[in-house]
C-alpha cells in the first residue's frame, strides 16, 4: 500500500504535542513540590506521598492504555476515530484538569486527585500519541524529523515552563499561588490546542496490516495478554546496548530533575532572591538548552553518541559548581555573574535531553537481531514508564530530605540548616546522578559505524543463513547486544519472551 506523504505541517503538528509530553513534565518537576510546600500548605512527606501514589496506580494504567489501544481498533469508535486517534481526541476535553492542581488552599486529597487524574489523562494521550511516528511512516528519515521535531517544541515549552511565572508575577504585581494557577490555565489551553493539531493532522497504519498482536493474543485472555504485555517490558532490560542506554538516560534525566526540585528553593532561600528571578533563570537555562540541541545534532555525527554525552555532563556539572562557586563567594553583581553557570549548565542539560532520544531510535535494531521481532512499542512503554516514575521518585526524594534537614512549609525564611541540605541536594544529588550516567557511557559503543554493522548482520541473517561473520563482527554483536553469537535472532528456543535465556556477558549496567 502506498505511503502518504508526509508534509512541514504533519511534522509541525506531530512536534508541537510535545509541549504536552515535555512541557507538563517542565512545569511539575520545576515547579509542583515548591507550590505544594510553600503555597498549597502541604509538608514535604505529604507531597512525596502524592508522587508515590500515582505511580503506584500509573505501572498498572499506562501499560493497560497501551493494551486498550492496540486493540482499539475493533470497536465501533476505534473504527471512527482511529485506534490510537481515539485516545487523543477523548483527552483534549480533560487536559484542563492541570490547572486544577494548581488551586491553593484545598486538601491533601484534593492534590492527590487532580494530580493522579492529570497524569491518567497524561498517558491517555501521550502512549497512544507516541505509536504515530511508526504508524504514519516507516521510512528512517522521517521518524528522524518526527523526533527532531518534537525535541525542538519540547525545548521551546521548558522556555515557557521558565519565564511564564515570572512574567505572570509581574503582570499582577505579586507573588502568590495565583501565580501558578494562571500558569496551569494557560498550559492547559496549550495543551488543548496541540492535541487537537495531532487528532488533525495525523493518520494511523490501515487495519489490515494490523496483524501481529491480535495472533499474539486473539485466543487469550486480557489477563494472559497484559502478563505478556509486561513479559516484553521486562524483556527489553534484558538487550544490553538498552540497559546502558538507560542508564546514561536515567543520569541526565534525573540529575535534571533532582536539580529542577531544589533550583527555586535554591534561589529563593540561599540567594536571598525573588520567584521571579527564579522564573527568569530557568527561562534563560531552557533557552540556552534549545540552542544546545542544535549544536549537539552534528556533534553526535562527528563525535558520536557517548563522547558528546560526556561533553554534556561536563558542561552541566561545570554549571552546578558554578552555583555553589557564587553562594560561597558571593560578589557584589550577583545577579549578572549567576547568568554564567546558568548558560553554562543550559548548554549541557540541552544535549542531555537530545542524545538518549537520539539513540533511542536505534534500540529496536539491536533487539531485532537478539529476536527476530521489531518491539518498538515495548521499548517506548518502558522509556515512559521510566521517565515517569523516576522523575516522581526524584522529586520526592528532594520533598523528604528537605524534611530532614529542617525545612519549613509556608515559611519565608529558612533556617542556616535547611539551607544547607538545600545545597547538598543540589550539589551531591545532582553530581552523583552525572557520574553515574558518565561511567556507564564509557561502555556504550553504539555509533554510526557499528550500527551500520549491525544492519549489514540483520540482512545477513534474512539472506545468507549459515554464513559466519568475521571475529570482530561477532565481538561487537556480543557487545551491543549482551547474548552469545550463537543465541542470536531467535534461536535459543526463538527467544521465547526471553524468559529461559541468560546473556553470556556479565559486565553489564544493573
Amino acid at each position: 500500500m502506498q505511503q502518504r506523504r508526509v508534509r512541514f505541517g504533519h511534522y509541525l503538528a506531530y512536534g508541537s504535542n510535545d509541549f504536552l509530553g515535555a512541557g507538563a513534565m517542565a512545569v511539575i518537576s520545576g515547579w509542583i513540590l515548591f507550590f505544594y510546600t510553600t503555597f498549597a500548605g502541604l509538608t514535604p512527606v505529604q507531597a512525596a506521598a502524592i508522587f508515590a501514589i500515582a505511580r503506584l496506580l500509573d505501572a498498572v494504567a499506562s501499560p493497560l492504555i497501551g493494551y486498550i489501544s492496540d486493540r482499539f481498533h475493533h470497536t465501533r469508535l476505534g473504527r471512527r476515530f482511529g485506534r490510537r486517534r481515539f485516545f487523543i481526541l477523548l483527552a483534549i476535553p480533560l487536559l484542563p484538569s492541570f490547572a486544577l492542581m494548581w488551586v491553593d488552599g484545598q486538601t491533601f486529597w484534593y492534590y492527590l486527585i487532580t494530580y493522579v487524574f492529570f497524569e491518567l489523562v497524561y498517558a491517555m494521550e501521550l502512549i497512544p500519541y507516541e505509536t504515530l511516528a511508526a504508524e504514519m511512516s516507516p521510512d528512517y528519515k522521517v521518524k528522524a524529523k518526527f523526533a527532531g521535531a518534537r525535541i525542538l517544541f519540547g525545548q521551546i515549552s521548558a522556555i515557557l515552563a521558565g519565564v511564564l511565572p515570572g512574567r505572570i508575577i509581574e503582570a499582577l504585581g505579586k507573588s502568590s499561588a495565583d501565580t501558578f494557577f494562571y500558569l496551569g490555565v494557560i498550559f492547559s489551553v496549550i495543551f488543548m490546542l496541540v492535541a487537537l493539531a495531532v487528532f488533525l493532522f495525523s493518520w494511523e497504519r490501515p487495519r489490515d496490516e494490523i496483524e501481529s498482536i491480535e495472533l499474539a493474543t486473539q485466543k487469550k485472555g486480557a489477563g494472559a495478554a497484559l502478563k505478556r504485555l509486561y513479559g516484553d517490558l521486562w524483556a527489553t532490560l534484558r538487550i544490553r546496548a538498552f540497559r546502558l542506554h538507560l542508564g546514561m538516560y536515567l543520569g541526565g534525566y534525573i540529575s535534571q530533575d533532582i536539580f529542577n526540585a531544589v533550583f527555586t528553593y535554591f534561589v529563593v532561600f540561599a540567594l536571598s532572591s525573588t520567584v521571579v528571578v527564579a522564573s527568569n533563570l530557568l527561562g534563560a537555562m531552557a533557552f540556552a538548552q534549545l540552542v544546545a540541541v542544535a549544536a549537539f545534532i552534528p556533534m553526535c555525527l562527528r563525535f558520536h553518541p557517548a563522547p558528546s554525552y560526556r561533553i554534556a555532563v561536563s558542561l552541566f556539572a561545570a554549571g552546578v559548581l558554578g552555583f555553589l562557586l557564587l553562594y560561597r563567594w558571593t560578589p557584589v553583581n550577583l545577579m549578572l555573574w549567576i547568568f554564567v553557570p546558568v548558560i553554562v549548565a543550559g548548554l549541557g542539560r540541552g544535549g542531555l535531553n537530545y542524545i538518549p532520544w537520539n539513540i533511542y531510535n536505534y534500540m529496536a535494531d539491536v533487539d531485532e537481531i537478539v529476536t527476530g521481532r521489531r518491539r518498538e512499542g515495548a521499548f517506548a512503554g518502558v522509556m515512559t514508564f521510566v521517565r515517569k516514575t523516576t522523575q516522581a521518585v526524584a522529586v520526592m526524594g528532594v520533598g523528604l530530605i528537605l524534611q530532614a534537614g529542617g525545612f519549613v512549609s509556608g515559611s519565608t525564611t529558612q533556617t542556616p540548616s535547611a539551607i544547607i541540605t538545600i545545597l547538598i541536594v543540589l550539589a551531591a544529588g545532582t553530581l552523583a546522578l552525572l557520574t553515574f550516567g558518565f561511567i556507564v557511557s564509557l561502555r556504550f559503543h553504539l555509533n554510526r559505524e557499528t550500527h551500520a554493522l549491525l544492519m549489514d548482520e540483520i540482512q545477513r541473517f534474512k539472506t545468507q543463513r549459515g554464513t559466519e561473520p568475521t571475529a570482530e563482527n561477532r565481538r561487537i554483536l556480543e557487545d551491543l547486544t549482551g547474548w552469545p553469537y550463537e543465541e542470536l535472532w531467535g534461536r535459543s528456543a526463538r527467544s521465547a519472551e526471553l524468559k529461559h535465556m541468560q546473556p553470556r556477558t556479565v559486565e553489564t549496567f544493573p
